[in-house]
């Protein structure tokens, strides 16, 4: 018989292997069996059930990576409704909103860990919504026996959307079941560990908990490689021993550069969010690769991947570019035309995707659920258009080309342009506003256009507006959205047909920049000669940020920095300083020079 729910499976491996580890946490000393898994998640179901949570509901958890986030997600689904991860990163504003749209009167949270990003909780959560801590006992409550259907809402991520207000994708358990049974882009054996270090929020998550779980395995808590050195994180992989593990294409192309030979003990590594450098995949294949090297596609929407592409010396030969290969398990891929007919082998069409992998659609959000998904005519099955286009090479592989919106893909996240742009006319500060992303890889970045106010705008300097704009924007989107640089404009360039011509913007990005917080007014010049900590680190910062123009009073994050160009900067002081930094210490410190500070007060590693 098939699999009813997530859970149901998870339960055939507590009978299984009761004793079995199904979840550890290295750095917070922790670890559950399968039996302690299940007790505690039917702990919580009961307590779920007991301040009215039904099947069908949703329950949003406030919690980073952790053992009690497994146990919250297993007894969320044991309770019959669907978890709603929040995304730590985003303004309490925002997350005010997703917890209201949800309906929930009740958000789980962990006890006795530090609060962290967590840290007043209640000051923002709406009126009728009250916290419930991870039990960690026995509630004395009956464990609520819910009978299921495959149709079911497992999870619920949101995503950005271009009316200016984030989207509820709705995934089922059959879409969960797809994904983490009879694999084909990774094999998950019972007793293997499964790195889960992406924020719980993204829906990497579904397959590092939920193929750990589904195939007996053990989820391992792991550091993301910005939260450690460089050769911390890969010793990490090794002591740990991990199996199978995801990092998103920024984080894949930042280890490719800098320890192309750290997956050599892993069995499976896969890697998705944006287009794979084909030169990051050979220096990884060159050096010492991992058992399997597969770059995953999929929307949120198709359940975290619906294509899978075996990276290999052989597979590779010929191609100028990385597909994104071949369907999943119980996957369906068609690239159509705007009527939704198949295009002709070769040529570009709309990659759709079918199967029990497609969501449901969106929460409460019909229009939009009906814009995006849809029965193809030809065949009545439920297929969902993803908007990238492609075309079909002749090994019977996709390959992508762009996008029939504005959406973009940033170290991983999915950005609507148009939920920025938005978001900055309602502020007040702009009569226009225009958002482009600039570049590829860990360099790439988010870019802004303003036609400042003549009404909000008045008052604020010129050279302080950008600074004004992100702060505003930093209330209500979450930092990854919000430009790294911000060019006032004197007038909008049209184009022909009237509209605003994007292309004329760009090219205004050869003039000097206007950063995105005011400057303090130091001199450029090279740091004396008695400064050599601050030279090499100036050094480093110009050859990581690309730019030549980089003083001792700047600040990383204000020069187009960001956590993943921060872990090159820490891997390079280690390199030519023989000092260990974290990538937090680059971005945290105020200024160049500040950081040389921190730099000349740290220990070097041959010493420590």
């Amino acid at each position: 018989m098939a699999e009813v729910s997530v859970h149901d499976v998870v339960a055939g491996w507590v009978e299984a292997q009761p004793d079995a580890c199904a979840v550890r946490d290295p750095a917070g000393g922790r670890e559950l069996s399968y039996r302690e898994l299940w007790q505690r998640a039917g702990w919580l179901a009961a307590e779920l059930a007991g301040r009215g949570v039904r099947r069908g509901d949703l329950v949003p958890v406030a919690q980073d990576r952790s053992v009690d986030l497994i146990v919250t997600f297993l007894g969320i689904l044991r309770c019959g409704a669907a978890y709603l991860p929040l995304d730590g990163l985003a303004p309490t504003s925002r997350l005010a909103d997703v917890v209201a749209e949800s309906g929930s009167g009740v958000i789980v949270r962990s006890p006795g860990a530090d609060p962290g990003r967590w840290a007043g909780l209640q000051d923002w959560l709406p009126e009728g919504v009250e916290p419930l801590d991870v039990p960690d006992r026995d509630p004395s409550l009956p464990v609520p026996a819910v009978t299921g259907d495959r149709d079911d809402p497992a999870y619920v991520n949101f995503t950005s959307g271009s009316t200016g207000r984030p989207k509820g994708v709705v995934v089922p358990h059959r879409a969960v079941l797809r994904l983490a049974l009879h694999s084909r882009f990774c094999t998950v054996r019972a007793g293997d560990q499964v790195a889960s270090s992406a924020n719980p929020a993204f829906d990497a998550t579904t397959f590092e908990v939920w193929n750990a779980l589904c195939g007996g395995a053990t989820v391992v808590v792991f550091p993301s490689v910005t939260e450690l050195a460089m050769d911390e994180w890969t010793a990490l992989i090794r002591t740990e021993r991990i199996d199978a593990m995801f990092l998103t294409t920024s984080l894949f192309h930042t280890v490719a550069r800098e320890s192309a030979g750290a997956f050599a003990s892993v069995g499976t590594v896969v890697v998705g969010g944006e287009q794979l450098e084909l030169g990051a995949v050979r220096r990884v294949l060159a050096a010492e690769p991992p058992g399997r090297l597969v770059n995953g596609y999929g929307p949120t929407e198709t359940t975290t991947f619906a294509a899978y592409f075996d990276c290999t010396d052989e597979s590779l030969e010929g191609l100028d570019r990385v597909p994104v290969g071949f369907a999943l398990q119980e996957t369906t891929l068609h690239l159509l035309d705007a009527d939704l007919n198949e295009v002709p082998a070769g040529e570009t069409g709309e990659l759709c995707v079918g199967g029990p992998g497609v969501a449901l659609g969106y929460l409460a959000r019909p229009e939009l659920t009906a814009e995006r998904f849809v029965t193809l005519p030809a065949t009545g099955e439920w297929i969902y258009r993803t908007g990238d286009t492609g075309r079909l090479l002749a090994s019977g592989a996709v390959e992508l080309f762009g996008r029939t919106d504005r959406q973009v893909k940033l170290r991983g996240f999915r950005i609507e342009l148009e939920e920025i742009e938005r978001t900055a006319l309602a502020c007040g500060l702009a009569d226009s506003a225009f958002v482009e992303k600039i570049g590829e890889g860990p360099t790439a970045s988010l870019v802004g256009f303003v036609l400042p106010s003549r009404d909000g705008a008045a008052g604020i300097a010129r050279e302080e507006l950008p600074a004004a704009l992100n702060r505003s924007l930093g209330q209500t989107l979450p930092s990854y959205m919000l430009p790294s640089r911000w060019l006032v404009l004197d007038r909008v360039p049209f184009g022909s047909t009237g509209k605003a011509d994007r292309a004329q913007l760009v090219k205004l990005l050869d003039a000097p920049p206007t950063p995105t917080a005011p400057s303090s007014g130091a001199v450029a010049g090279a740091p004396a000669a008695d400064e050599p900590v601050l030279a090499a680190l100036q050094a480093v910062w110009q050859d990581v940020l690309g730019t030549d123009a980089v003083n001792p009073t700047d600040n990383f994050i204000d020069l187009g920095g960001n956590s993943i160009l921060a872990m090159q900067v820490a891997t390079r002081v280690q390199q030519h300083l023989d000092v260990r930094i974290d990538a937090g210490a680059v971005l945290l410190t105020d200024s160049l020079e500040e950081l040389a500070a921190h730099v000349t007060e740290t220990t070097p590693v041959a010493a420590s």
